[in-house]
């Protein structure tokens, strides 16, 4: 009887590690996950300045669109830092997404404003820094859905039976999705004939 016990005793242990460590697998994938889109960030914000730079010398009567997007970018940059800091942060995330989404917005705004100035659109620099800041943004993209898919994934694994009782005990927190919102990306496109 002694012996069924504690071989009984010793699959529940075993059994038990294995959940653990599953769990732990899950968030270090999406940690990962999250570390891929931090360089990407950190790349989009690393251009951000040159492209400003370049458009000043063009761009001289557009002082607030310049300045708004270098506000928007350092708020981006203390938002990934942030988020950076503890991926499982549900509000950093939330707080990163806002930020991002600003600093998209104060970007379309310059390019957008941009369209004005013939020469600067014409500029060597200014075409390289819009292509590089695409192909990030691009990137950006690829790593978010990976990231989103990682977190989907431990939040599924967290959240099954029996693995939510072992999660609720060593405290493995649900993740946030990483969502920056493009509202000009949900508009119905506009046909006419």
């Amino acid at each position: 009887m002694g012996w069924t016990f504690l071989i009984i005793l010793a699959g529940v242990v075993l059994f038990a590690i294995s959940i653990y460590n599953r769990l732990v697998a899950g968030r270090n994938r999406f940690k990962n996950a999250f570390a891929q889109i931090d360089v990407q960030l950190t790349r989009r914000h690393d251009l951000i300045p040159n492209l400003v730079e370049t458009a000043k010398g063009y761009m001289k009567h557009e002082r607030e669109t310049l300045e708004a997007v270098i506000n928007a970018r350092n708020t981006a940059v203390a938002g990934l830092k942030e988020a950076a800091a503890d991926p499982s942060d549900p509000e950093a995330m939330k707080r990163l997404a806002q930020a991002e989404q600003g600093l998209s917005g104060a970007l379309g705004r310059l390019f957008a404003l941009s369209e004005a100035y013939p020469d600067l659109k014409a500029n060597e620099n200014m075409m390289q820094l819009s292509e590089e800041l695409t192909t990030t943004e691009n990137k950006v993209a690829f790593s978010r859905q990976a990231y989103n898919d990682s977190v989907m994934e431990y939040n599924t694994l967290r959240e099954s039976f029996p693995n939510n009782f072992f999660a609720g005990w060593f405290n493995f927190r649900a993740a946030e999705l990483l969502e920056i919102e493009d509202e000009a990306k949900r508009e119905v496109p506009k046909v006419s004939f």
